[in-house]
């Protein structure tokens, strides 16, 4: 019902309450999970960008009574983003992962992990971005090392070659690891599309379109940059529903 009303907050408190229980989730329950703290998060993550953009203009004209207003907005949304990021990845190593044994459940939750330690990376800086960077990672490596044994065309597994990949160009600034990664997941993924049935097919390809829209657009940026990485560059994030 929340969901349907589109009251996030309100979902996040139900599904947390529900992550809390300590039993394994159902594939449905999961998505809920997944769907709810997307959309609180995402809203937070939009905001901060458009706060940013705002800080960095008003910064160019100097000392200003709004620059301070704008800088001190920021980091509210940003204590809001550390706050509900941490409380997720609590649950999921707490009370998600030790209880679902499934190679998708731990893929999934693995990737999810990642995925907010990542977020968290984005707006910190200095030492603090190295060790949410570098625990990002570490998700990420060990939902890779899980997902091996799923089919190329998961869309579980697609979708967190689909971030990693992101992680690399964004975070890590690593963009010929970053297509090297997208590359791969795509070419494995293609070859057995034809032996899908027709809904598996369309969830394959769905994340598949996003993987090569990111690497048409690296490829591009790096022809025009020699190799570097423009600031808000557009890059297509898919941050798994099911």
């Amino acid at each position: 019902l929340a969901e349907e009303a589109e009251r996030y907050d309100d979902m996040v408190e139900s599904v947390r309450k529900l992550a809390q229980l300590g039993v394994q989730l159902t594939v449905e329950e999961r998505n809920l999970l997944s769907v709810a703290y997307k959309n609180v998060v995402g809203a937070r993550r939009a905001s901060w960008r458009v706060l940013s953009s705002i800080e960095a203009k008003e910064k160019e004209k100097g000392e200003s009574p709004r620059r301070d207003e704008v800088c001190a907005y920021r980091a509210k949304v940003e204590a809001e983003l550390e706050k509900i990021c941490e409380e997720l990845l609590t649950i999921l190593e707490d009370y998600l992962l030790p209880k679902d044994n499934t190679t998708e459940g731990q893929v999934f939750y693995w990737k999810m992990a990642g995925d907010y330690y990542r977020y968290l990376a984005e707006f910190a800086s200095g030492e603090d971005r190295k060790d949410k960077a570098q625990k990002a990672s570490q998700k990420y490596e060990e939902a890779t090392k899980n997902g091996q044994s799923l089919p190329a065309t998961n869309p579980i597994r697609l979708g967190l070659a689909l971030n990693y990949s992101v992680f690399y160009y964004e975070i890590l600034n690593q963009p010929q690891e970053a297509c090297t990664l997208a590359k791969s997941a795509f070419d494995d993924a293609i070859s057995e599309l034809d032996r899908l049935p027709e809904e598996e097919y369309k969830d394959a390809t769905l994340i598949m379109q996003l993987i090569r829209d990111n690497l048409t657009l690296w490829t591009s940026d790096a022809a025009d940059t020699d190799g570097g990485k423009p600031a808000d560059d557009g890059t297509n994030v898919e941050d798994l529903e099911s």
